[in-house]
């Protein structure tokens, strides 16, 4: 399916959440972070998030903030509640959660490295909150370069591993 005319171009900072129409092309780059992609095949509606770490201890008064991968998928799940869709209606991918060192001491939490926990959580949030995943991309050493693009659902993947660049996944659609 070609690009629509007037593609609003979306790139994803560490910590942001988009969910757009049919007209929305979203980017990001991750390396041990995280990105749900969310989409509706039949509303051509969809989300991504890029989160830093699982979770932390959150207060009550404090508000979502997505740089943590359960309060990110929740504000997409309020932007999918609001379309009048539920999570069984989107097919979901899940993309990220490397280790950026290779064979250098890297950063550990409860023994794993980042990535690792970043990946495990994602998995775990998607099937707590109903979201059948169809495709994912995760762990290995390097970083990835992601491209959503709504009107079609493709998910295009880059994985950098040092000096040397892979396409990874399958071409159209990770």
């Amino acid at each position: 399916m070609s690009a629509p005319r007037d593609v609003m171009e979306i790139f994803l900072q560490p910590g942001d959440v988009y969910f757009g129409d049919r007209k929305t092309r979203m980017r990001t780059l991750l390396g041990s972070c995280v990105s749900f992609t969310l989409w509706h095949p039949g509303l051509l509606l969809g989300g991504m998030c890029h989160f830093m770490l699982p979770r932390r201890q959150r207060r009550l008064s404090q508000n979502l903030d997505g740089r943590y991968g359960d309060e990110a998928l929740e504000m997409l799940n309020l932007e999918v509640r609001a379309s009048g869709t539920l999570p069984a209606d989107y097919e979901v991918k899940v993309i990220g959660g490397g280790g950026m060192f290779s064979g250098r001491p890297v950063r550990r939490m409860q023994g794993e490295e980042v990535g690792e926990q970043n990946a495990r959580a994602a998995l775990a949030l998607a099937a707590r909150h109903g979201y059948q995943i169809k495709a994912q991309h995760l762990g290995g050493v390097g970083h990835r370069s992601v491209i959503f693009e709504v009107w079609s659902g493709d998910v295009w993947i880059k994985h950098s591993v040092g000096a040397l660049d892979l396409a990874c996944g399958e071409a159209a659609s990770a």
